[in-house]
């Protein structure tokens, strides 16, 4: 899909062509892939829409532009494109950011959130000591540090098969965008304006996430006005991928509750 924002976009959509719209956004150096273990299991009640965002996947790849705005943009216009009024927005890690940065431009276009492995910023320690590393690299980027960057995410077993996915969908990204759009992620800190989300939101994670801690999970729900937290025990950053048929069975409750 060329969007106006100028970047085409791959994405992939399953479900009723009339059904409730909901896009999934998917996490740093990830694809559509990313939801690959939870979108069998999505009612065919619903129409959704995953995103090869901008850099990443089989989505076009610019020169520039990969801050947070960037990728909100992106979504505003894929909804235009796609004649998409109000969705609902599942963003991973990343895509959690990106979501939160579409309900803050956009507030008119989102219908709830769900944020999975998420916080009120990206800009923690955690973050920050990836960076350090990220900004030394160069094309080809090593497979080895791929591995077990994606590895690190999950503390739950996920099959080889999807992780390897995930490890051949990141190498797609050039360094430059690995260091792009970090650095976007880094930049960005709308914590301060969280409590202007009007929008119904679900916040999934687990008691084991590598990347951000309970408490700051705790801290986001606090700040999002009605924000709902669901922290599973014993499951790391991706709880998506580690617990997908719980994920998603409260991902579908919780769109019965708010339509």
């Amino acid at each position: 899909m060329q969007l106006s924002t100028g970047v085409e976009l791959r994405y992939v959509e399953q479900g009723s062509p009339g059904g409730e719209a909901v896009l999934f956004l998917h996490g740093y150096t990830d694809s559509h892939h990313s939801f690959d273990l939870s979108l069998p299991h999505l009612p065919s009640r619903y129409r959704a829409y995953a995103l090869d965002q901008r850099g990443h996947g089989d989505s076009q790849r610019p020169a520039c532009c990969y801050t947070q705005q960037d990728f909100a943009a992106d979504v505003a216009a894929f909804m235009d494109a796609m004649r998409i009024s109000r969705a609902t927005l599942v963003g991973h890690s990343m895509g959690s950011f990106i979501a939160q940065q579409v309900a803050l431009a956009f507030p008119q276009r989102v219908e709830a959130l769900v944020l999975i492995g998420s916080a009120p910023t990206g800009n923690n320690a955690v973050i920050r000591g990836l960076n350090d590393f990220v900004v030394t690299l160069e094309d080809p980027v090593d497979p080895g540090f791929v591995h077990e960057f994606q590895a690190s995410t999950v503390f739950q077993p996920v099959p080889d098969s999807y992780l390897n996915t995930l490890v051949s969908e990141s190498l797609k990204v050039p360094a430059r965008v690995w260091k792009d759009a970090l650095a976007g992620l880094i930049a960005e800190d709308h914590s301060a304006r969280l409590g202007q989300i009007a929008a119904p939101t679900l916040i999934v994670g687990g008691d084991q996430d590598s990347i951000f801690s309970v408490a700051e999970q705790q801290a986001l729900a606090a700040a999002i006005p009605g924000a709902r937290l669901v922290l599973y025990p014993q499951v790391g950053h991706a709880p998506h991928a580690e617990v997908p048929q719980r994920f998603v069975k409260d991902l579908t409750d919780f769109l019965h509750a708010v339509r």
